[in-house]
């Protein structure tokens, strides 16, 4: 029981104190791995698993899509199309089962987190 508590408060105070560039890429962070352990349970035939973890990450990009402000940046446009385009990946990996969609979707969830993680780096600077 403690270290479920003690894990909880850790990650309240990352969060609560985490600048909004760290939140954003903690976001995508969690994206990745919500994909990944999706991936994983499609393989392992384990629906729903595949379906808990897929439809965490359709949340999260929903997330990402509501709270973006496209015209507040250059690229935001294109940015919000992304998105939009990796939720409706997730929708269909997970509605057609399909491994091979979520694969793709992964790739792209993962470049989004490098990308956030390296514009994050280039504002603390």
């Amino acid at each position: 029981m403690y270290p479920t508590n003690a894990r909880a408060a850790y990650m309240g105070n990352s969060v609560g104190t985490a600048s909004p560039a760290r939140l954003l890429v903690m976001l995508v962070e969690r994206l990745v791995l919500d994909v990944e352990r999706g991936l994983r349970a499609q393989r392992e035939e384990d629906w729903q698993a595949a379906h808990h973890h897929l439809t965490h990450a359709q949340d999260i990009v929903i997330e990402l899509e509501t709270s973006l402000d496209v015209d507040a940046m250059p690229g935001g446009h294109e940015l919000a199309g992304l998105y939009d385009f990796l939720r409706r990946r997730l929708v269909t990996a997970n509605v057609r089962r399909n491994a091979g969609v979520t694969q793709q979707a992964l790739v792209i969830a993962r470049h989004l987190c490098d990308t956030w993680r390296q514009a994050a780096m280039a504002a603390a600077r």
